[in-house]
């Protein structure tokens, strides 16, 4: 994929970068313009999203003095201040087809209009469009333009889920640890436990590198002592037995089947066991013999576990809880 964008940075044309949340859409995109010939101008950026209709116009165009009310002056849009240089339109699929039209111009003749104004404006942006959800389903549905997608759609960027990355995802939960262990200002990261590790491997990340680089901080934060190393991944800030929930017979995301095989089997259910010992302790405040009841299992079954993974069997001080 990088050697996609690298070869993909040296043309003038229209790019879709098109990947789900979180995948790291925006580096990529900043990927395109930084390696391109265009590197020394602007790189603008609009979350067309974040919009309504009216004022993505005026954004993406510009408007002149009195085009509507509250417009007391020339206000100069993204593709102006793109000239030259690269407009990432992210969100792409949320624009209304009426405003969908007008890009669309805009990229097959490089002119636009202000709001409110007659001149004709040329601009020479490049244009790279991101999004996470499927243009051309949208565009059978007659819900995106089958023309814009044509023309944006000259090289697409398809940006691949973390957990289909591999060992990706242990380099950059090593370097969002190491980076958020200097922002706490710790001597040193002790590294990830090897029960840590098969926890991390065995995860689907629904969001991505933007939910490890949360679940990594989180971790590292919660892990007391800087000398320990981090035993237990807070993968779910909002677990708790006392949670409040709109519907207790939704499952737990921890055990929702993904699209990806595990690769690694062994790791993949010992992760899902030592949640499970860990999640039924705390719930039953680190009482062992409800713990192991609460799974199905006898007593001695139970300590085999804890003895196999090393969970520990008393909580942290200072919650006021007990061990069974």
């Amino acid at each position: 994929m990088m050697e996609h964008v690298s070869r993909a940075a040296r043309l003038d044309k229209p790019v879709l970068v098109i990947g789900e949340r979180g995948t790291g859409k925006e580096l990529v995109a900043s990927r395109l313009h930084y390696l391109s010939d265009r590197w020394d101008q602007p790189m603008v950026k609009l979350n067309c999203a974040a919009l309504t209709e009216s004022l993505l116009e005026s954004e993406l165009f510009g408007h002149e003095a009195g085009a509507f009310t509250g417009a007391t002056r020339r206000h100069v849009g993204r593709f102006e201040r793109a000239e030259g240089g690269t407009l990432l339109l992210d969100e792409l699929a949320t624009i209304p087809l009426r405003m969908q039209e007008k890009i669309l111009r805009v990229i097959e003749y490089g002119e636009f209009e202000r709001v409110g104004g007659s001149e004709t404006l040329k601009t020479g942006a490049r244009v790279v469009g991101s999004t996470n959800q499927d243009l051309p389903g949208l565009a059978r549905e007659g819900r995106f333009r089958s023309d814009l997608l044509d023309r944006l759609a000259f090289d697409v960027i398809t940006v691949p889920p973390l957990r289909a990355r591999g060992q990706d995802m242990l380099l950059l939960a090593m370097h969002f640890a190491l980076n958020f262990t200097a922002e706490m200002r710790r001597p040193f990261f002790a590294g990830f436990s090897s029960a840590a590790e098969a926890a991390l491997l065995a995860y689907g990340w629904p969001g991505n590198v933007r939910e490890l680089k949360n679940t990594v901080e989180r971790s590292v934060y919660r892990t007391e002592s800087p000398e320990e190393q981090v035993v237990e991944v807070q993968f779910d800030p909002f677990d708790s037995p006392y949670r409040i929930r709109t519907d207790d017979s939704s499952p737990d995301p921890q055990l929702v089947e993904h699209d990806r095989l595990p690769g690694d089997f062994r790791n993949y259910i010992s992760g899902i066991e030592r949640r499970l010992i860990s999640r039924a302790l705390a719930e039953n405040r680190y009482h062992q013999g409800r713990s192991a009841e609460a799974l199905g299992l006898s007593y001695h079954q139970f300590r085999g576990y804890l003895r196999k993974y090393d969970i520990p069997v008393r909580p942290k001080s200072g919650d006021g809880s007990r061990s069974g």
